[in-house]
């Protein structure tokens, strides 16, 4: 096998080869590369789905070819699409989940552009039915909101009125909302699940401000609840809170089926409470794959597998299961929370009551002669992928560490972990000499 032409001798990396490969040959090459790349089982960084079951897999392999925007072809995968999205709308309290509209998608990331430009959308169609100008829009949210929004602000010319959390908020929470809006205003974006910290922010509290602001100024702004993360986390975990389609200003509510949906990667959603709340012009019609076929998304072909992926789980775990699954979760993330708290270096940020995501600092007035950035990088030595960042606008003088308990990371890998985090602590307090800056950015002050 390894003297064949191509294991033994060298193939062009970056142009196509000239003859053809063994099947088996091209196989091993790929394979034995992608070896090198790290376990997704130790990565505590991503928040994306690494393990299925067995059932899960085979469904997977089964119908990887199906391609979703075919729906004369893949009618029953369309079907299954459509029921999907009721079964997540009666999740999150929709009035009347059948008569809501909404679409699978590639990832939060194209479900939260989706859901801003329907803000956008009839805010200017609102603006031009009152002969108002509808060139300025902007859109209100924490400077904390992840990378899609800035984004979808900058793609789409919406201007970011991103309000700065702090010690005192931690996340956006209504203070002071009232500073950043005006009749310009689209919409108010709430998260569920702080990606630097994994804090819910209070969509209730951001929901009372608003109604505040219209007895006030007669402002009528609507919510985008992104909940890339505690929108599947919440609804078992924490059923009592109120923050979904409850609410009469949450106008849509995005989720990642790939991440605490417990999906492979690939899959995103986005529901909008009725009909009204999606402006009938973002909906395409095409003709030319067999029938009349309606289009709503930035892809336009795009994998169905991960859609049945969804449904198999929403059958195969029930609310239950998702349950159990969720609060397994959170009971791995409630022990590391202990174990850091025990660590006399290191102070937590959050402790996971949210979502099962731990955030921690340096303790203050520590001296020693090493920072985070030095233990990811011990860490990653061990196999354990732990990012060190500095928080957002508001906090950019604070740095910490953040780790995402997913399905898959059991009671043992986290005492391991643990057991190791403290080693390479120990470690790095051993020395006695100051250890040359890693990772930092230029003008980052620890």
């Amino acid at each position: 096998m390894f003297a064949r032409p191509g294991q033994s001798t060298e193939l062009t990396r970056f142009s196509i080869p000239d003859a053809a490969t063994l099947p088996e040959t091209a196989y091993q090459i790929v394979h034995d590369e992608v070896a090198l790349d790290g376990n997704a089982r130790l990565n505590l960084a991503t928040f994306v789905g690494t393990w299925m079951d067995d059932h899960a897999e085979k469904l997977f392999a089964e119908t990887f070819d199906k391609n979703l925007i075919d729906k004369d072809e893949y009618q029953a995968t369309s079907a299954i699409e459509k029921r999907c999205l009721v079964m997540l709308a009666d999740l999150w309290h929709a009035r009347e989940p059948r008569s809501t509209i909404g679409t699978s998608t590639t990832g939060s990331s194209e479900a939260c552009m989706l859901g801003g430009l329907a803000l956008k959308r009839r805010w200017q169609h609102a603006r031009r039915r009152a002969g108002k100008p509808a060139s300025r829009p902007n859109l209100v949210m924490s400077s904390a909101v992840q990378v899609c929004w800035k984004k979808f602000c900058n793609y789409w010319d919406v201007e970011p009125r991103l309000v700065p959390i702090s010690q005192e908020h931690k996340t956006l929470d209504g203070h002071e909302l009232a500073s950043y809006v005006d009749e310009n205003t689209i919409g108010v974006v709430a998260i569920l699940g702080v990606t630097y910290t994994g804090l819910y922010e209070p969509v209730q509290r951001i929901a009372a401000a608003l109604d505040e602001i219209q007895d006030s100024t007669g402002l009528d702004i609507d919510i985008h609840v992104d909940g890339a993360t505690g929108a599947f986390v919440a609804p078992f975990v924490q059923p009592d809170m109120v923050w979904d389609f409850r609410l009469r200003r949450v106008a849509s509510i995005n989720v990642s089926g790939h991440k605490y949906g417990l999906v492979y990667p690939g899959l995103g959603w986005v529901v909008w409470r009725d009909k009204a709340a999606l402006p009938e012009d973002m909906i395409f019609w095409v003709n030319y794959l067999g029938g009349e076929t309606p289009t709503l998304g930035l892809n336009f072909t795009r994998p169905g597998a991960q859609v049945l992926l969804q449904y198999y789980l929403f059958l195969r775990l029930g609310r239950e299961g998702f349950r159990r699954v969720q609060l397994a979760m959170h009971d791995v993330t409630r022990y590391l929370s202990q174990e850091v708290a025990k660590i006399p270096n290191l102070e937590l940020w959050s402790d996971g009551s949210d979502i099962p995501v731990l955030a921690w600092c340096l303790r203050s007035g520590y001296t020693k002669n090493w920072n985070l950035y030095h233990l990811s990088d011990r860490m990653r030595m061990r196999g354990w992928q732990i990012p060190t960042y500095a928080m957002p606008e508001g906090l950019t003088d604070l740095m910490v560490q953040r780790i995402v308990i997913r399905n898959g990371l059991s009671r043992d890998l986290a005492e391991v972990f643990i057991t190791e985090l403290r080693g390479e602590i120990a470690h790095l307090d051993s020395l006695d000499s100051p250890i040359p800056a890693v990772g930092q950015r230029p003008g980052f002050h620890h």
